[in-house]
């Protein structure tokens, strides 16, 4: 074997093993791999719509409606393309998931709330088109990776709660069954008013506190919230482990069920680039909570 290829095994092996997994279920079964279609550049905003989004929807083949993903990807607001998430919408695919790997408006141009109302419309989108594309209407969740996690964070939290910020776009159809969140910066307050998020928020918090406020997903967290998987580097610098294990017991506070999956050795960044196996953990995790039929046999087998 060469020196280099048994180098990377080598380092994947301890990246692997640097990982603690809170509240975990026993270890599920090898999962069954599913075949999938894709259709790409789909525009899921409404006519009107201040900017014009697209998204790429990945289809297994199934005779039963699919349980589906919302799949949102990071760059502080501001950046990055859902090109940065194919390889965890494939995975889901893989898995049996239909996915909607969706972009959203960035700022500065566009300031919050203008980012969870694109989410909010695309879940809308998923629940109006699922008989078209086979989904499962009643068991839609959500997959975020930082501002992504965020996102989708918020989005199922406020629909939860009956926050105006539910409305006009949200409504019943915006809460997700369960949500991944990787990296997810749940306290917009902790931040000081750093340049990504003064200029997602449109200010800093000693002017604008109440927005600030509404803007952090754990502010919102109720008894009825859904299921959460969380996956952090412990060594993020970025958005601080605190914030994980912060959400983590203000949902356990509440009753909430929920799984923490650390990362030792890991970044911000790399938490991301190296998140294969908390892919495949947050993907078991939804199969246990979206009635992914195909997939729970396999695992109860």
């Amino acid at each position: 074997m060469h020196p280099s290829r048994l180098l990377a095994m080598v380092v994947s092996a301890l990246l692997t093993a640097c990982a603690s997994h809170q509240n975990a279920p026993e270890q599920a079964a090898p999962a069954l791999q599913t075949d999938y279609s894709t259709q790409t550049d789909i525009t899921f905003s409404p006519a009107g719509w201040p900017q014009a989004l697209q998204a790429d929807l990945y289809l297994p083949e199934s005779n039963q409606p699919l349980p589906t993903v919302l799949l949102v990807h990071g760059g502080g607001w501001e950046r990055r393309s859902r090109k940065d998430m194919a390889w965890i919408a494939e995975h889901l695919a893989s898995r049996g998931f239909a996915v909607m790997n969706i972009d959203y408006r960035f700022a500065p141009e566009h300031t919050f709330p203008a980012q969870l109302y694109d989410l909010q419309v695309a879940m809308n989108w998923l629940h109006d088109q699922a008989d078209t594309y086979h989904l499962d209407r009643d068991a839609i969740s959500a997959f975020g990776f930082s501002s992504g996690a965020h996102l989708v964070s918020l989005m199922a939290l406020v629909a939860e709660s009956g926050h105006p910020l539910n409305q006009p776009h949200g409504r019943k159809h915006a809460r997700p069954v369960a949500v991944v969140a990787g990296g997810l910066p749940g306290d917009l307050r902790a931040f000081d008013s750093g340049k990504l998020i003064r200029q997602f928020l449109d200010g800093v918090q000693q002017d604008i506190p109440g927005v600030y406020q509404a803007a952090s997903p754990i502010t919102h967290i109720t008894a009825g919230a859904p299921p959460f998987f969380l996956f952090h580097g412990a060594q993020d610098m970025l958005v601080p482990v605190s914030q994980a294990k912060e959400f983590r017991d203000r949902l356990t506070a509440h009753g909430v069920v929920s799984e923490l999956y650390l990362m030792h050795l890991r970044g911000h960044i790399t938490s991301f680039l190296t998140a294969g196996n908390a892919v495949e953990k947050a993907t078991d995790f939804l199969v246990r909570h979206t009635g992914n039929t195909r997939q729970t046999m396999q695992t109860q087998n």
